[in-house]
C-alpha cells in the first residue's frame, strides 16, 4: 500500500468525524453503528485495504472490551444493588452527620461525589432528591441550592471516576493505568464541584421552584421524627454502604502503588491479583450482594443485577465501537501524522481531547458518548507526543461536562424533580453550573499540564 499524503489523512479524519456526527444527529442509526461506519469510511479514504479495515475494526473492538468490558458489567451490577438497597441514602445521612447543621449543601455534594462513582447520576439524583427536599423543609434552606449541590456532586464523578462506564471506557481507550485514572479523576473533580456548589448557594437566594408541586407531588410538612427514625433504621449500616465502593478503590490503588514502586516479595503477586480491576470490582460486587441484600431472596438479587447489566449493553457496544475507530485511526497513520503536527505546535496537547469532547457533547447531549468519541479520535494522535496520557484521558472526560441542556436527559431529571418548569430558570438551574464546572476544569487542566 502506497503511503497516504498528509492531505489525504486529514481529509479522512475530517470526513470520518463529520460522518459520525451526522449519523448520530440526523439519522436513525445507533451510535455504535455510526462508529463502525465512520471507522470503515475513514480507513478507505486514508488508503487502507478493505480487508485490512475489517480486521482492524474487529481487533480494535475486541482489544478494547477485553480490557474493560467485564469491569463495566460488574460495576453496573454493583451500582444497581447500591441503588435498591438504601446504601445511597445511608451515605447521605453519614455525610450530613459529618458536616453538621448549616452545611447541608456540602454534605449532599459530598454524597453525590461518592455515590456516582458506581451509580449513574440520573439514578442517583432520583434516589437522593427526596432527601434534599426533606432537608429543605426541615431546615428552611433553599431546595434549589440543595438540589443543585447534590446534582453537581453526582455529575462531577460521573464524568471523571471509574468504574463509571464513561471514564472507564476512556481509560481503556487511552491505555492508562486504572488506579491513576481513578486518582486523577477524584482530584480533578473537586475544583469544578466547589465552584458549582458556590453557584448553587447564590442561585438559591434568588430562584425557587415555579410552584409547590415537586415531581408531581405537593410539598408536605416535614415528616415526624418517628417516621424519620423508622426510615433510617431500615437502611444498611454505613460500613456496609461504603464498603463496596471503598474496598475496590483501595485494592486498585494498592496495585498501582506496588507497580510504581517496583516492589518485590511473595505478597506482590497477591496484591496485583486482588488489585486488578476485574477482581477488585468483583470483590466490591460480592460485598454489595452479601452486605446490602441480606433480606432479599436469591431470585430478587439476581433480577436486580440483570437489570443493571441490561443498562450497560449500550455503553459496552459504544466503547467497543470507539476502540474500533481508534484502531483504524492508528493503523491508517492518521494518529502518527497528527501526533507529529501537535508535537511541533505550541498548543497544549491536552486541549485536543477536551475540545473534541466539548463539541460532541454540545452537538448530541450525551456526556458518555462525547468522552468516548473524543478518546477514540484523539488517543492515537497523542500516543507519540510525550503527553501525559492520564491527563489527556481526564481532559476527554472533563470536556464532556459542558452545557447540559435540552438534549441531555440529566437536564430534565434535575429540573423536573426540583419543580423548575420555566425555561430560563431551567437553564440557570443546570446549564449554567455545568458550564462553570467545565470552565473550571479547563483552567485546572491547563495549569496541571505545565507540571505533569
Amino acid at each position: 500500500m502506497e503511503a497516504a499524503s498528509g492531505f489525504q489523512l486529514i481529509l479522512a479524519l475530517v470526513v470520518g468525524i463529520a460522518l459520525l456526527v451526522w449519523l448520530i444527529l440526523k439519522t436513525k442509526v445507533h451510535v455504535f453503528l455510526a462508529l463502525i461506519l465512520s471507522a470503515a469510511i475513514t480507513g478507505l479514504i486514508a488508503g487502507l485495504d478493505a480487508g485490512q479495515i475489517a480486521g482492524t475494526i474487529s481487533s480494535g473492538f475486541g482489544n478494547t472490551l477485553g480490557n474493560i468490558g467485564a469491569v463495566i458489567g460488574l460495576g453496573v451490577m454493583m451500582g444497581k444493588l447500591l441503588e435498591v438497597s438504601g446504601a445511597a441514602e445511608r451515605m447521605a445521612l453519614s455525610f450530613l452527620n459529618l458536616f453538621g447543621r448549616g452545611r447541608e449543601e456540602w454534605a449532599l455534594a459530598s454524597t453525590g461525589y461518592v455515590v456516582s462513582i458506581p451509580i449513574f447520576c440520573d439514578s442517583g439524583f432520583v434516589i437522593l432528591s427526596p432527601l434534599a427536599k426533606a432537608l429543605a423543609r426541615q431546615t428552611g434552606r433553599s431546595v434549589v441550592t440543595l438540589g443543585v449541590a447534590l446534582a453537581a456532586g453526582l455529575v462531577v464523578t460521573h464524568h471523571a471516576v471509574p468504574p463509571t462506564p464513561g471514564p472507564l471506557a476512556v481509560a481503556g481507550l487511552f491505555g492508562v493505568d486504572l488506579g491513576l485514572m481513578i486518582l486523577y479523576g477524584l482530584l480533578f473533580a473537586i475544583p469544578p464541584l466547589i465552584l458549582m456548589v458556590l453557584y448553587a448557594q447564590r442561585l438559591g437566594r434568588r430562584l425557587e421552584p415555579d410552584d409547590r408541586v415537586v415531581a408531581g407531588q405537593v410539598v408536605e410538612e416535614a415528616p415526624s421524627e418517628a417516621a424519620a427514625a423508622r426510615d433510617e433504621a431500615s437502611l444498611p449500616s454505613a460500613t456496609a454502604a461504603f464498603a463496596p465502593i471503598i474496598v475496590p478503590l483501595v485494592l486498585i490503588f494498592a496495585n498501582t502503588l506496588t507497580t510504581a514502586l517496583s516492589a518485590e516479595g511473595w505478597w506482590v503477586g497477591y496484591v496485583k491479583l486482588l488489585g486488578s480491576p476485574v477482581v477488585a470490582v468483583a470483590i466490591g460486587l460480592l460485598l454489595a450482594i452479601y452486605g446490602l441484600s441480606r433480606e432479599a431472596s436469591r431470585d430478587q438479587v439476581i433480577q436486580w443485577m440483570e437489570q443493571g447489566i441490561a443498562s450497560a449493553g449500550t455503553i459496552i457496544l459504544v466503547t467497543g465501537g470507539g476502540g474500533a475507530l481508534g484502531a483504524v485511526l492508528q493503523a491508517s497513520g492518521i494518529g502518527d501524522y497528527l501526533a507529529g503536527t501537535i508535537a511541533a505546535s505550541a498548543l497544549p496537547a491536552v486541549l485536543l481531547p477536551f475540545i473534541v469532547a466539548t463539541i460532541v457533547r454540545i452537538a448530541q447531549g450525551s456526556g458518555t458518548v462525547a468522552m468516548i468519541t473524543a478518546a477514540s479520535v484523539t488517543a492515537p494522535m497523542l500516543a507519540g507526543t510525550g503527553t501525559n496520557m492520564v491527563l489527556a484521558a481526564v481532559a476527554a472526560t472533563q470536556g464532556a461536562m459542558v452545557l447540559s441542556y435540552f438534549n441531555d436527559s440529566y437536564f430534565w431529571v434535575v429540573n423536573r424533580l426540583l419543580g423548575i418548569t420555566d425555561v430560563k430558570k431551567q437553564l440557570q438551574t443546570w446549564s449554567v453550573p455545568t458550564t462553570l464546572g467545565w470552565a473550571t476544569a479547563l483552567v485546572v487542566l491547563l495549569v496541571a499540564s505545565l507540571f505533569l
